[in-house]
């Protein structure tokens, strides 16, 4: 199977059991914004100096990761099985936004269950945080600061869900799903900072004004 069809040289593309539309389309955009979080996820877990090393089966949570090897960081390991979930997750995000409700094919489409399945990662990583009472900054370890980099593509990409579902009928769910994996993946941040050892860097409001420092915010 060739990489290239050329089907898409003039600028339009075929939705999956739908139409062909342009590139530039809501529906391609909004997908294609979601193909983009996969990859800044896919960055994060290159990042990892600990990974898990095994194939993905389907069971892997945020709180059931598998056990690292020799010398492998536990908490890395973790995070890239929890990591490597979500990848599975956003693929088929992707294919539900590809494929029109109308579309007489079948296929995986987000159910609630993902979106609890979050909330319970959530849950676990905030159980080993102290409570958060002010903005923090992006940042700290690697692994982190990507984390805090696909929360922002997440937000983006719930963003053109959202457009896309003011023009078209979609499976509101995947909705839901972004809203909670940018939730997901702050927490995440921040747990994986306190595992390596960073502190939260909090936002101090006018420590770059005209005082300078940080003694203008104390």
């Amino acid at each position: 199977m060739k990489i290239y069809t050329r089907t898409g040289d003039k600028g339009t593309t075929g939705l999956f059991g739908g139409p062909r539309v342009s590139k530039d389309h809501t529906r391609i955009e909004a997908y294609g914004t979601v193909d983009e979080l996969n990859a800044t996820i896919g960055l994060v877990r290159a990042t990892l100096s600990s990974p898990s090393r095994v194939e993905y089966g389907g069971q892997h949570t945020g709180e059931g990761a598998p056990t690292p090897g020799d010398g492998a960081n536990p908490s890395e390991a973790k995070l890239d099985a929890w990591l490597e979930r979500l990848q599975h997750e956003l693929f088929d995000l992707g294919a539900d936004l590809a494929t029109p409700l109308s579309a007489k094919v079948q296929i995986f489409r987000v159910v609630t269950e993902s979106v609890d399945r979050l909330e319970s990662d959530i849950d676990s990583f905030e159980e080993d945080l102290d409570p958060l009472k002010a903005f923090i900054l992006p940042g700290g370890s690697a692994p982190a600061a990507h984390l805090h980099a696909a929360r922002t593509v997440c937000r983006r990409a719930e963003r053109r869900v959202i457009t896309l579902a003011g023009e078209e009928e979609i499976n509101q769910t995947c909705v839901v799903y972004l809203n909670r994996l940018s939730d997901a993946l702050f927490s995440a941040a921040r747990w994986i900072n306190r595992a390596l050892g960073h502190a939260d860097y909090l936002w101090m409001p006018g420590s770059a004004g005209p005082a300078g420092g940080t003694e203008a915010a104390e």
